[in-house]
């Protein structure tokens, strides 16, 4: 997990998880220099399996995410977002999932109801679809969201490092190495549900024509990128 700013909804989304874990799982947390209260707030979570790293300074999401994983310690890794409630069953569907793949992405609901974004459900049918699964994430039309994914130790070396001009996507990422080793499982089913507020992390809303080309030609060079690691 990474955390910033997020003093109102970290306890509950800690709480969800911890239920879902066994005694030798671990939640790793890297905090990015929150200047609110948050660090307080996941201290006052007295669980031993609760390992909490803070960064001296301020370097973006993706570099946190990058830091828990570098750090965590188990065959199973989860990305967890700091203000959503992990759905009972998420661990076991999706530990199951990775028995016969090295990444599995899921599909998510609304916390507190309501309509879903536009992009369409993750679909199992896609698991044999790789290539259109990655022109799907070029246009636009797969939608791979870090807080439903998580991987098998054995795909760390190829997600990491994260490649040093990803500053945002960092689930897409994830996806391409996944659907390039040809290892991909997609639920159907929901295993979290997500909170949207005007803090979230995730960029929203439409993007200037720049934006966009900017992003597409990263996603055509992580494509290349991930490539020659798997080769490697």
């Amino acid at each position: 997990m990474a955390s910033y700013r997020g003093a109102p909804y970290i306890a509950e989304q800690l709480q969800s998880i911890l239920k879902e874990l066994g005694a030798n799982d671990e939640v790793v947390i890297v905090d990015d220099a929150s200047p609110d209260n948050t660090i307080e707030v996941i201290r006052s979570i007295t669980d031993p399996r609760v390992r909490l790293i803070e960064s001296p300074q301020n370097r973006g999401y993706v570099r946190s995410f990058e830091a828990a994983v570098a750090a965590s310690r188990g065959e199973y890794i989860f990305l967890s977002d700091q203000d959503d409630v992990w759905i009972p069953g998420r661990v076991a569907a999706m530990v199951e999932a990775l028995e016969s793949a090295r990444v599995v992405a899921s599909n998510f609901e609304m916390l507190g109801g309501g309509p879903r974004p536009w992009i369409p459900r993750l679909l199992s049918a896609w698991d044999r679809k790789p290539i259109a699964n990655l022109l799907g994430v070029m246009i636009g039309y797969r939608a791979y969201y870090g807080c439903g994914m998580a991987f098998r130790r054995d795909m760390v070396p190829v997600f990491t490092p994260i490649p040093s001009y990803v500053h945002e996507s960092h689930d897409l990422w994830l996806a391409i190495c996944g659907n390039l080793s040809r290892s991909i499982t997609h639920l159907e089913k929901s295993t979290l549900l997500r909170r949207l507020h005007d803090s979230n992390e995730t960029p929203a809303g439409f993007r200037s024509l720049g934006r966009i080309i900017a992003a597409r030609v990263m996603l055509a060079r992580l494509i290349l990128e991930a490539r020659r690691r798997l080769k490697r």
